[in-house]
């Protein structure tokens, strides 16, 4: 019996996806598709699952969208259906992609080798980024004559600004997991070697921190990106506020006392 193309895995607190079509590059079928979906909302509403991890199995984390499968659906035939089609989203990602950046947990995607397309936008919904260091990076879009259309474009642009964005979107060019990095796509680059354990290592230390504070930093960071400078301030005092006033803050600040204390 063959394995589902997406598993999923818990591991204390951490909720594990991995894309499991290696024969096929991992692209990123319907059946994937909806499986992060539904993983998403089982993420989102359950207070024990506090990361989530996206990586994949074999030489490429993935290929990008399957054409092949994304592009079935009842559209008739008329062009006029079909673009209802797409836009419903059946030909695109644009809802599953809002709802990652909208859960208020922390998503972590590993590219443990070449990332392409619709699963390089996917990543760019992600909290972070981790590659190894065979990692690749393109949006071959241009090349079928249409670009990201998924959020990666506006994603891509806001993320590394549009001198960088043209070398994906416009150019269709590769860069390795270095460039990437040194463009701010990336969080950290690590050995090949030393991958997953430092991956795992990494969604350990994020699972370890306190949920609401998480929550409330992932809320204002998004918040304030696009905000004019006093504005961004008064959502960060705001936010804060809440915090320090809260039940979490203060169990962490008399724990931390008691600590110091007995040291003395």
């Amino acid at each position: 019996m063959s394995e589902p193309d997406l598993l999923r895995k818990e591991r204390g607190a951490i909720l594990e996806l991995v894309l499991n079509r290696p024969a096929k590059y991992n692209a990123i079928n319907m059946a994937i598709a909806d499986g992060i979906a539904d993983a998403l909302d089982v993420f989102r509403d359950r207070r024990d699952l506090r990361v989530l991890l996206i990586r994949a199995n074999g030489k490429y984390f993935s290929a990008g969208a399957d054409l092949t499968d994304i592009q079935k659906g009842d559209t008739a035939g008329s062009s006029s259906n079909e673009r209802t089609w797409y836009r419903r989203g059946r030909g695109s990602f644009h809802s599953m992609f809002d709802e990652m950046e909208a859960i208020e947990k922390p998503i972590v995607v590993a590219h443990q080798g070449p990332c392409f397309g619709g699963a390089f936008e996917m990543s760019l919904s992600c909290d972070f980024r981790l590659a190894a260091s065979s990692a690749t990076y393109r949006m071959p879009e241009i090349d079928i004559g249409c670009i990201p259309g998924s959020g990666g474009t506006s994603r891509l642009t806001r993320l590394i600004g549009p001198h960088w964005a043209r070398w994906f979107v416009l150019a269709g060019a590769t860069a390795s997991a270095q460039q990437a990095l040194s463009m701010g796509l990336l969080h950290d680059v690590f050995s090949d070697e030393d991958f997953g354990a430092r991956v795992e290592a990494f969604c350990e230390k994020l699972a370890s921190l306190p949920p609401e504070a998480v929550a409330i930093s992932k809320l204002t960071i998004e918040l304030t990106a696009d905000l004019e400078r006093q504005q961004a301030r008064n959502v960060e005092r705001l936010a804060n506020s809440i915090l320090f006033l809260g039940d979490e803050h203060r169990s962490l600040i008399a724990a931390m006392i008691e600590k110091l204390s007995k040291k003395k």
